[in-house]
């Protein structure tokens, strides 16, 4: 049983509007009046890519991009991307030959033959094979995606001083305060004793007495 696989009619825009599609912002909606007023491409023929985009699952069936489409724009993404699309959109190329990426031009004809029921000249065939091998240049088949960096957790001040080592402080010590005083004593000129007497009673009285 013969089986349809998607082309564009001028398959040589296919790198084109990719380049194109990688510098784009991505649309709401990837219509024709995308195609051809934000990326350039009015032209009839090239407005087949959408068709050829949909059936690779680049664009979803009402014209909205896929993951596949955003994974394609970001350059660590956008050769596993291709790839997958390729798997998708050839997926009889890949049942039949899972290496079909590696064929040269000739055998993959012929498996394109096969699928499609049609004879090796036919122009139908001629522009499958086109298409795959010119969206083929983007796509990476060996591409892993790339391990998620897992952040290491910081990890807790430890304390250099065991508590064997922490000297203990009784809480009954109490540190006792002392203040040292100098004073300095202007005595009157007198010939009295009684008078030195009474100043250095006052001093002992009020400040040398605890």
């Amino acid at each position: 049983m013969s089986k349809d696989l998607p082309y564009m009619s001028s398959p040589g825009s296919i790198p084109k509007i990719l380049n194109k599609i990688i510098e784009a912002s991505v649309p709401e909606n990837f219509n024709g009046d995308f195609l051809g007023t934000k990326l350039g491409f009015p032209g009839g023929n090239q407005r087949t890519f959408i068709s050829w985009a949909k059936k690779c699952g680049l664009l979803n069936a009402d014209g909205t991009p896929t993951q596949i489409y955003k994974n394609f724009r970001n350059p660590d993404y956008r050769g596993a991307a291709m790839a997958n699309a390729l798997k998708s959109g050839y997926e009889e190329l890949f049942t039949r030959n899972a290496y079909a990426q590696d064929l040269a031009t000739k055998e993959l004809t012929k498996l394109v033959c096969e699928i499609t029921g049609k004879p090796h000249d036919n122009h139908t065939v001629k522009v499958i094979v086109r298409s795959f091998n010119n969206a083929k240049d983007f796509a990476d088949f060996e591409a892993k995606k790339p391990a998620a960096k897992i952040e290491a957790k910081p990890k807790q001040k430890e304390n250099t001083q065991s508590n064997s080592q922490v000297p203990n402080i009784p809480n009954t010590v109490k540190p006792k305060l002392g203040l040292n005083y100098t004073i300095n004593l202007v005595l009157p000129k007198t010939d009295d004793p009684a008078i030195y007497d009474a100043i250095f009673k006052s001093l002992k009285d009020n400040l040398l007495d605890e």
